[in-house]
């Protein structure tokens, strides 16, 4: 079961630099719609925490990534490497049921 975590001023800055991180990363544009999401998974082997990155540029491709952590806890490490973008478009034949 998912859902999302309490809000907070702390998660607030974290998720905007998880964004901006995000952005600075992937080179997007400025237009670029970035979602950040912290949330609780009650399912056995899932982290108690995560968080989930999405992100959408001009070809209309969904792009999503996750980190086994809360947001406030993330690095800028933590985000994958600039080269895998590609591997991070849905591919609509598989389809996403996390975000």
């Amino acid at each position: 079961m998912l859902g999302v975590v309490n809000k907070g001023r702390e998660r607030s800055e974290a998720r905007l630099r998880v964004e901006e991180w995000t952005r600075a990363r992937f080179a997007l544009p400025a237009e670029a719609a970035v979602l950040v999401s912290e949330l609780q998974c009650a399912v056995p082997g899932c982290p108690p925490v995560e968080t989930v990155v999405g992100f959408w540029i001009d070809d209309g491709k969904r792009h999503h990534y996750k980190v086994f952590k809360p947001v406030a806890m993330i690095v800028e490490d933590d985000l994958p490497p600039a080269w895998l973008k590609p591997a991070l478009a849905e591919m609509p034949m598989l389809g996403c049921e996390c975000c």
